[in-house]
C-alpha cells in the first residue's frame, strides 16, 4: 500500500502533501484524511522505512478514533522518513523544517507519535504554534510523560476483563513494544495486581513467568538499552515476545506486527491494541474466529489523542485523565456490546459506531472545502 490516492473513499483523505527540502535530506508527508468534525489531530512519526500509504492508514485510523472518542477533530497524520536517533541537532532542523512547510495547513495540528517527542511538539510550536502533547513548561499535558495512552489502555483492558470472567489480579500480561505507551500500560495494569511476564523492543525480548521488574526495565529504556538485557528467565529476539503464553497480549509497536504468517504463534485470550494497526484484517479475523478478544485499536489505544484534545482547549491533566476514564470506558462496553448483540467481530461494531459519528459531522459540513 503506497498511493493514498488508491485507497480514497468518500470519507478521504482530503489532502496529501509530500514535503521535501533538498538541502537537509528531508522527505516527508501529511495525510489530512477528514476534518468534517473539526481540525485534524494526529502525530507526527519518524522512521526509516515509513511510506505514504502507512501515513495514510493511520491518519484514517485517528479518523476512527477521533470520531469513536467523541472529540471535535478530525484524523490526520504526518511522517518523516529518517532515523529518529540521528543527533538532535539535525532532529531539530528537520522537525523545524517539516513544520515550517506546513505552517500554513491549519487542518492539521501536529502531536507526538513513534520517534517523536513532547520536545519535538514544543519546537513545532515554536515554529507554527500549532500542537499539542507540550512540555508542562510551556503550558502543555506531556502525554508521554504521564502516560495518557497506557492508561487509557489499561482501562480498556479492565472493561474487557469483566466481559470475558478474566480476573486483572494476577493475570500473565506480554507487551510489545515497551516504549511510550508499552511502559505506562505495563505501570497502570501491575497497580490493579496484573503481572507482566515478557516484554519486548526492536532489539530484543525478555521474559519471566514469575513477572519482571518494571522498574528495572524502566531503567534500562532510560539509559538507551534494550528490555533484553534485563534479568529475566529467558530472552530472544524481538519476534520471541510472540511465543509467550498469556492471558493479556498487548501490541504497542509498529502496524502489521501480527499477520496470517505468525497469528498461530499467539498464545493468549485477550488483546488490547496499543498500537495503531498492528495486525493485519486477516490476522485479526483468525483471532476473533479462536475466540480471542481483540479490542480494536482506535477503541483502545485512544487516551492519548483524548489529552490531547483536552490540552488543546486548555484543561488540566486531571480533567484529561476524567475525559479517557470515562469516553473510553463508554466507548468499549459499547462496543463490545454491539459486537456480542450482533454475532460480529469488535472491530466490526467499532468501525459502524466510529463511522455514523462521521457520516454525522459530514452532513453539519460542506466537508471537502477546505
Amino acid at each position: 500500500m503506497t498511493d493514498p490516492f488508491t485507497f480514497g473513499d468518500q470519507f478521504g483523505p482530503a489532502q496529501v502533501i509530500h514535503v521535501q527540502i533538498p538541502e537537509l535530506g528531508l522527505k516527508g508527508v501529511l495525510v489530512v484524511d477528514n476534518v468534517a468534525a473539526g481540525p485534524s489531530i494526529g502525530g507526527l512519526r519518524m522512521a526509516t522505512d515509513v511510506s505514504a500509504g502507512e501515513c495514510f492508514r493511520l491518519a484514517r485510523a485517528m479518523t476512527l478514533k477521533n470520531a469513536a472518542a467523541g472529540l471535535p477533530h478530525g484524523g490526520g497524520k504526518s511522517v518523516l522518513m529518517g532515523d529518529p536517533r540521528m543527533p538532535e541537532a539535525e532532529k531539530e532542523k528537520w522537525i523545524r523544517g517539516f513544520a515550517a512547510a506546513l505552517g500554513d495547513n491549519s487542518h492539521y495540528i501536529f502531536g507526538p507519535d513513534m520517534g517523536t517527542n513532547e520536545k519535538c511538539m514544543a519546537w513545532v510550536k515554536d515554529e507554527i504554534g500549532r500542537s499539542v502533547g507540550l512540555p508542562r513548561e510551556v503550558g502543555g499535558i506531556p502525554l508521554d510523560d504521564i502516560g495518557a495512552t497506557g492508561f487509557g489502555l489499561a482501562r480498556a483492558t479492565e472493561i474487557a476483563c469483566k466481559r470475558i470472567g478474566l480476573d486483572l489480579k494476577g493475570a500473565r500480561v506480554a507487551i510489545q513494544g515497551y516504549g511510550a505507551v508499552g511502559r505506562h500500560a505495563a505501570r497502570f495494569l501491575s497497580r490493579q495486581g496484573a503481572i507482566v511476564v515478557a516484554a519486548s523492543d526492536s532489539r530484543g525480548t525478555v521474559a519471566d513467568a514469575g513477572g519482571l521488574d518494571l522498574a528495572a526495565l524502566d531503567t534500562l529504556k532510560a539509559a538507551g538499552k534494550s528490555v533484553a538485557e534485563g534479568k529475566g528467565a529467558s530472552s530472544g529476539d524481538t519476534d520471541a515476545i510472540l511465543d509467550v503464553e498469556c492471558d493479556i497480549w498487548i501490541p504497542a509497536a509498529r502496524p502489521d506486527v501480527v499477520r496470517e504468517d505468525n497469528v498461530d504463534r499467539l498464545r493468549t485470550r485477550l488483546v488490547p491494541q496499543g498500537a495503531n494497526i498492528p495486525f493485519t484484517a486477516g490476522a485479526e479475523r483468525t483471532l476473533f474466529e479462536r475466540g480471542v478478544l481483540v479490542i480494536p485499536d482506535f477503541i483502545a489505544n485512544a487516551g492519548g489523542v483524548i489529552c490531547a484534545a483536552m490540552e488543546y482547549i486548555g484543561a488540566s491533566e486531571t480533567a484529561a485523565f476524567a475525559a479517557i476514564d470515562e469516553k473510553i470506558s463508554r466507548n468499549v462496553d459499547e462496543v463490545l456490546s454491539n459486537a456480542q448483540k450482533d454475532g460480529i467481530m469488535p472491530r466490526e461494531a467499532a468501525h459502524s459506531l466510529a463511522i455514523a459519528r462521521v457520516k454525522r459531522a459530514m452532513e453539519t459540513r460542506r466537508w471537502g472545502i477546505l
